[in-house]
């Protein structure tokens, strides 16, 4: 899911070099951290989140019936 999430975001941004992913695993879940340059930020969130939304949806669709639920979280630079 991690290069999903970079080959994504790297689309979007226009500072492609700046993008970050990180993959934290607990027994419930795995979370998917999403890092940009602060520039960059709105075009990864988009209009009222449908970017980020669209992220999240594309994850879940390529996540296996039978894994565990993958979320992705948008974090800023201070975070």
């Amino acid at each position: 899911m991690v290069e999903l999430v970079k080959y994504i975001a790297k689309s979007i941004v226009d500072h492609p070099e700046a993008v970050e992913v990180a993959q934290s695993e607990t027994e419930e879940n795995i979370v998917v951290e999403l890092r940009v340059d602060p520039d960059d930020m709105g075009k990864v969130i988009g209009k009222q989140g449908r970017i980020a939304k669209a992220i999240r949806t594309v994850v879940k669709a390529a996540t296996p019936r039978d894994a565990k639920p993958v979320y992705v979280e948008i974090l800023e630079e201070d975070e």
